[in-house]
């Protein structure tokens, strides 16, 4: 019984922490896709507001780390933190705690010259609350442009693939 219990739990947490971050995978480095990643936000009026190298910040310790540091072996750690004021707005019209959200951030990752972007889903965050229908507009918004910069980058080679949307 014990074993089925945590077996449970297990599968629900992975569940869990799989509906809440959407992982979109793409074919070529991030130095190739971030460009059009940063003009397809803002085309959608998502503006970008900090630019975080967190792959450089993090690499003065990796003396000090040592065997810690790194050990997936990413080669590029990027974010991009942007807003939109007039969702922002609404999202505090809805439910001020839900401005936990705002600013929002996607996060780039890269290994063997393949680029995830990872977004934590804002209707995940918003579930339940007076948020959520919002949420879910800017969450598939967001996607859309990333989507859409991601496949002007494939006309050229790269073979995209995406998790599905909910």
């Amino acid at each position: 019984m014990r074993i089925f219990l945590l077996a449970f739990i297990f599968l629900s947490v992975t569940a869990a922490a799989s509906d809440a971050v959407w992982v979109h995978k793409v074919d070529k480095p991030v130095e190739s896709v971030y460009k059009s990643i940063y003009s397809a936000l803002e085309e959608a009026r998502f503006y970008v507001v900090f630019e975080p190298n967190i792959g450089k910040n993090i690499s003065q310790f990796r003396e000090r780390w040592g065997d810690d540091f790194n050990r997936n072996d990413l080669t590029e750690i990027r974010s991009m933190v942007f807003c939109n004021g007039w969702y922002a707005n609404q999202v505090s019209n809805a439910d001020t705690e839900m401005l936990a959200l705002c600013p929002l951030h996607i996060t780039l990752t890269e290994k063997e010259g393949r680029s995830s972007i990872l977004f934590v889903r804002p209707s995940f965050v918003a579930k339940g609350t007076g948020a959520e229908a919002i949420s879910i507009e800017i969450e598939n918004k967001v996607i859309k442009a990333i989507q859409a910069a991601t496949v002007d980058t494939s006309k050229s080679g790269a073979a995209v693939s995406s998790s599905t949307t909910k």
